[in-house]
C-alpha cells in the first residue's frame, strides 16, 4: 500500500510517497496539479495533505474549528496557522474582494491576510479536486505540519522555530529532521536535497505529512476536533496528526474516579432475574436511567468537571439530550455556568430538561455533527471548558464506574450488553472489565459507528437514521473511544427499530419502566435474538436512559 505526505511548492506540489513498511520505497516527486499525485501510478492509498480541506459559509470567532483547537498546542509557532475565511471568500480571485467576502461572513468581522491569500488557489483546487471526486475524501487527509512535529515531540511544542523572518532556520530544521527520523523515515531520505521547484522547508513539511499517513494506514491518526466536522459539501473539517499512543483507561483510574464522584451521582441498583426476555438463565438488569437527569452520562459529567479547573466561561458541551442533561445537572449542583448546544433533531423533552438544570441552550444546526460544530467554535473563543459527550478520557473513566458498581452487586457476570452512540459508556464498561467478562456492543442498524469502526479497522462516518438517534446518533466514534474498543469490546450486535421498540413495549408493560429508545436497545439485542447467550450463560442488560416522551411511549402501547 502507498501512502503520501503533501506540501505546496512553487512548481506546484511536492509529494514524500512510501510503501507501508517497506522504507527502502520512498521517493520524491514534484507535480503540477493535486490530481497527478493522487492518479500517479503509486496511487496512494492515503494522502496526508498540507490544505485546508471543508469551508464553512460562515466563520464564528478566529477561523475553522480545527485550526482554533490546534492553535493553543503549538506555543510561539501557534501564528503559523492561519485563518482560513469562508468558502465564497476563498473562491474569490481578487483580494479586495476576499477581504470584502470575508468581512460579511465572519464574527466578529475578519479581513483576509496576504499570506493567507496566497495559498487561496491552492486551497481551491483541493476543493474543486474534492467536490468533483467525493470517493477521494477517504483518501485525502487534511494536516498541518507543525501539528504533526507537535504529535512527534511528544505532543510538546518545539522551542525551536523552522524559519526565522521568512528564512529557514537551521536549528529549528534539524529539530524536525531528528523527530522525523525517530518516526522511522530514512535518515538519507530526511537529508536530501530539496527536488526543483520545492525548498528545504517543503520537503519536510512534505515529510511530516508522510508520518501522519503512515500512521493512518496503519489504523492510527487523531482528528482536531475528534470526531471531525463536515461542511455544507459534506466535506470532511479537521487537521488530522499521528495517534495518541496513551489511549487506555485503568481499573485504578476507574476506581478514582468512583471515589471522585461517588457523593454527587447515585448508585443506581441491580435487578437480578431468571428465566427473562426469553433467556432460561440469569439476566441481570442495571437500572441506570435511574441516574440524576436520566441516564448514565452525568457521571462522566461530574467526573470531568471535578478533575479539571473550571475556567469563569464555565463549561460548554454538544448533546442530542442525554448529555446536555447530565452537563447541565453536575454544573447546577457545582454552581457553574453551563451553555448547551443541540442539534434540530433533539427530543423537546430532552431539552426541557436541560433548561430545566438552568443551562443555556443553543441550537447548534440541524445534525449533531453541526451542534459539536458550534460548541467548539464558542470553546476556542470563550475558553470555557469542553465537556465531549464521548470522546474524552475524563467522560470514558466516569462512565466506567457503571461497570464498578454492577460487578460489585452482580459479580459473575459471563457477558453484558452495553447501548453504543458515540461509543464513551461502551468503552468505560469495557476498560473495567477488559479480559474478564464479555462485553458486546449493541447499536441501531441504522446507526452503527463503532460497529462500521471495528471492521473498517478505524473510526469512519456513518449515516444515521434511527428511532433511537437522538441518543445513539454519533456519525463517527473519534479515535480514542476506537483505539479502546477495538481491545475490549468482544463484538457489536445490530438491532432494528422494530426490536428496540418491542423492548421499551415490554419494559412498560412487563415491569412499568418508562425507557426512551436508546435505553431499550441493549435489552433489544436479547429480545431480538441479536445476540442469542448460551442457556446458562449470566447475561448482564444495561438500561441507560430514562427520557422519553410520554405521549410517544403510549403510542407504542397501542
Amino acid at each position: 500500500m502507498w501512502v503520501a505526505g503533501v506540501d505546496g511548492c512553487r512548481a506546484g506540489w511536492i509529494a514524500a510517497l512510501m510503501r507501508v513498511g517497506d522504507p527502502a520505497s520512498a521517493r520524491i516527486m514534484v507535480a503540477p496539479t493535486l490530481d497527478a499525485i493522487v492518479d500517479a501510478p503509486e496511487a496512494p492509498a492515503f494522502m496526508a495533505v498540507d490544505i485546508p480541506i471543508g469551508l464553512p459559509a460562515t466563520i464564528e470567532g478566529s477561523g475553522r474549528a480545527p485550526e482554533q483547537l490546534i492553535r493553543p498546542l503549538l506555543g510561539q509557532r501557534q501564528s503559523s496557522v492561519f485563518s482560513i475565511p469562508a468558502r465564497a471568500a476563498v473562491h474569490a480571485l481578487d483580494y479586495g474582494e476576499a477581504c470584502a467576502l470575508a468581512l460579511a461572513a465572519s464574527n466578529p468581522p475578519r479581513k483576509v491576510s496576504r499570506q493567507g491569500f496566497a495559498i487561496f488557489a491552492k486551497i481551491r483546487e483541493a476543493d474543486a479536486l474534492l467536490r468533483a471526486r467525493p470517493d477521494l475524501a477517504s483518501r485525502i487527509y487534511e494536516v498541518h505540519p507543525e501539528l504533526a512535529f507537535w504529535s512527534l515531540n511528544g505532543e510538546r511544542a518545539l522551542h525551536e522555530p523552522k524559519k526565522v523572518k521568512g528564512t529557514p532556520y537551521g536549528p529549528g530544521m534539524e529539530l524536525r529532521r531528528r523527530l522525523l527520523m525517530r518516526a522511522g523515515l530514512p535518515e538519507a531520505l530526511v537529508h536530501r536535497a530539496a527536488p526543483k521547484g520545492a525548498a528545504a522547508d517543503d520537503l519536510l513539511d512534505a515529510l511530516a505529512g508522510l508520518t501522519v499517513a503512515l500512521d493512518l494506514a496503519t489504523g492510527g491518526g487523531q482528528s482536531f476536533p475528534d470526531p471531525p466536522g463536515r461542511d455544507a459539501h459534506g466535506l470532511p473539517v479537521a487537521i488530522w496528526t499521528l495517534r495518541n499512543t496513551t489511549m487506555t483507561i485503568t481499573r485504578a483510574e476507574i476506581e478514582a474516579a468512583h471515589a471522585r464522584i461517588a457523593s454527587h451521582i447515585r448508585r443506581t441498583p441491580v435487578m437480578n432475574l431468571n428465566g427473562a426476555f426469553g433467556h432460561p438463565g440469569l439476566v441481570s438488569l442495571k437500572l441506570e436511567f435511574l441516574q440524576h437527569a436520566g441516564s448514565f452520562k452525568t457521571r462522566g459529567a461530574f467526573n470531568t468537571l471535578l478533575s479539571n479547573p473550571v475556567p469563569a466561561a464555565g463549561v460548554a458541551a454538544a448533546s442530542g439530550g442525554n448529555h446536555g442533561a447530565a452537563v447541565a445537572y453536575a454544573a447546577s449542583r457545582l454552581g457553574v455556568k453551563a451553555r448547551i448546544f443541540v442539534p434540530e433533531i433533539s427530543s423537546p423533552a430532552k431539552v426541557a430538561v436541560i433548561r430545566s438544570h438552568g443551562a443555556e441552550v443553543v441550537i447548534g444546526g440541524a445534525r449533531y455533527a453541526d451542534a459539536q460544530e458550534a460548541c467548539d467554535r464558542y470553546v476556542a473563543e470563550s475558553g470555557a471548558l469542553r465537556i465531549h459527550p464521548f470522546a474524552a478520557e475524563s467522560t470514558i473513566t466516569g462512565q466506567g464506574t457503571v461497570g464498578l458498581e454492577w460487578e460489585q452487586d452482580a459479580p459473575d457476570l459471563d457477558t453484558v450488553l452495553v447501548a453504543v452512540g458515540g461509543g464513551g459508556l461502551i468503552s468505560g464498561i469495557a476498560s473495567w472489565w477488559a479480559g474478564r467478562v464479555k462485553v458486546v456492543g449493541v447499536e441501531p442498524e441504522g446507526s452503527r459507528a463503532l460497529h462500521a469502526a471495528l471492521q473498517a479497522g478505524r473510526p469512519v462516518d456513518v449515516d444515521v437514521d434511527s428511532v433511537a438517534a437522538d441518543s445513539l446518533g454519533a456519525r463517527n466514534t473519534g479515535d480514542l473511544v476506537h483505539a479502546i474498543s477495538s481491545q475490549t469490546v468482544d463484538h457489536v450486535a445490530l438491532v432494528g427499530d422494530k426490536a428496540i421498540r418491542e423492548a421499551q413495549r415490554v419494559l412498560w408493560r412487563d415491569y412499568r419502566i418508562a425507557s426512551e429508545p436508546g435505553g431499550a436497545a441493549a435489552l433489544a439485542a436479547l429480545i431480538s435474538e441479536a445476540y442469542k447467550p448460551q442457556s446458562d450463560e449470566r447475561v448482564g442488560v444495561l438500561l441507560c436512559g430514562a427520557n422519553v416522551e410520554l405521549s410517544k411511549l403510549a403510542e407504542l402501547m397501542h
